[in-house]
């Protein structure tokens, strides 16, 4: 029989790029730089004279080629696509830093256009609210710290505000995504194999079924699987605050008046541990209850996750989201418990007009999360839409000719026609 194909979407495939260059427009590469001196690039879909241009950035993906920008140029308006400083790599990223990006991108923006529009696609709604709410704070109220308490003072930043959002596909931020994703029967950190399987969302014990049949998990294993998630969210949180302060002890003995009158080999060893980084490696990170069990959240997704239709397996392969960090990282990014972009902690930021699109069978991004973002929202211009297709909006089986991305970019260029100058 050999080995099961687990993979959701064949090797390959572009899950997020366009493949025709819009018509009429000659793409122009824009080199970003931030004002702590880091650089970023993007691209610019213009035809010369629109006067709204849509922007869209991910913490890691490229959206330089992202799909629904032929739409958006369809309808009359430039389209710019980012690529933050860290370009589909996430083991060293922070929000807070990849907000120096986003302000670069809207300072060239501003420069050149009357109105900017957000695309907050998947990551990128979280980054884009939490950047709305920091733009909108006067100095010297802004974050001044990265999550893990490095200096990064946004209160010395110009941050334009947008004139507008569309999230689409949006989820409320990483760590609030990691954090029913994470799997809690892990018991040892350094030990991938290790399990506790009254915890183990993979055990026929507590309602697993080997896929395409669906599983089921009693409520009181959910409120026990749930509880264990935040357990480890905050076990994890621990470490990596453990291995910062180590680093910092070393660091402030490095500057101490006595540090030169120690002999060499003895700071030596100090700067080495005052420079030593450490990766956190988090072991098994595609274990949500609701990616098997369909009664949670009902929608029009199916069986597995977005990565695989065999979760308990690719539960333990080496890819999969957050799985090599920095301590940094891992606090700014995907901690549940420490991570700032949480989305609906600062949408209270976003009354421009707001759009939310939410694709009904996406196998990480459920319906109620897009809901929430509506409810949620502060505009008094909001609108809610609801298309059939995938995270990356391809068609769903049972909607082979409708909904997609076809759908998602007819119905976001009609509402920006209607709002925004072209």
């Amino acid at each position: 029989m050999g080995l099961p194909q687990i993979p959701r979407y064949k090797p390959g495939t572009d899950l997020l790029g366009f493949e025709d260059t819009p018509v009429g427009v000659t793409p122009e590469l824009v080199i970003l730089k931030a004002e702590d001196g880091a650089k970023s690039k993007g691209v610019l879909y213009s035809k010369g004279k629109e006067k709204t241009a849509i922007c869209v950035i991910h913490p890691r993906g490229d959206m330089t080629r992202h799909y629904l920008i032929p739409y958006f140029v369809e309808a009359g308006f430039a389209a710019f696509g980012q690529e933050s400083r860290w370009p589909n790599n996430d083991s060293n990223a922070s929000h807070e830093i990849l907000l120096g990006d986003v302000a670069a991108a809207m300072r060239f923006l501003k420069s050149r256009f009357e109105k900017v529009v957000f695309l907050g696609y998947s990551g990128g709604g979280s980054i884009y609210t939490l950047y709305q709410r920091q733009a909108l704070t006067k100095p010297p109220g802004r974050i001044a710290d990265t999550a893990a308490g490095d200096p990064y003072d946004l209160n010395h930043f110009d941050m334009p505000p947008a004139d507008g959002i569309m999230y689409a596909g949006a989820h409320l931020g990483a760590g609030k995504m990691m954090q029913h994703e994470l799997d809690p029967s892990v018991i040892d950190e350094k030990d991938g194999l290790s399990c506790d399987r009254a915890l183990d969302m993979y055990n026929p014990d507590n309602g697993f079924r080997e896929p395409p049949e669906e599983s089921r998990y009693s409520p009181e294993f959910l409120e026990r699987y749930r509880a264990a998630q935040t357990a480890r969210v905050e076990r994890l949180d621990t470490l990596a605050r453990g291995l910062i302060a180590e680093q910092r002890h070393f660091q402030s003995i490095a500057k101490s008046a006595d540090f030169e009158k120690l002999t060499f080999p003895v700071r030596q060893d100090i700067l080495r541990r005052a420079f030593f980084g450490q990766f956190m490696q988090i072991f098994r990170t595609d274990a949500n209850p609701a990616t098997l069990d369909l009664s949670l959240d009902p929608s029009s997704r199916s069986v597995g996750t977005i990565n695989s239709v065999r979760p308990d397996l690719s539960n333990y392969w080496e890819n999969g989201f957050a799985r090599i960090l920095t301590p940094r990282a891992w606090l700014s990014l995907w901690s549940g418990i420490s991570s700032r972009a949480a989305l609906l902690d600062h949408i209270s930021a976003m009354t421009v007009p707001t759009a939310v699109v939410y694709f009904t069978g996406d196998n990480a991004i459920h319906p109620s999360i897009g809901k929430a973002i509506h409810a949620s929202s502060p505009a008094a211009d909001k609108q809610l839409y609801q298309v059939a297709g995938d995270h990356f909006g391809f068609h769903l089986p049972s909607h082979p000719n409708s909904g997609g991305r076809e759908e998602a970019g007819r119905l976001l260029g009609t509402w920006l026609r209607d709002r925004f100058p072209h």
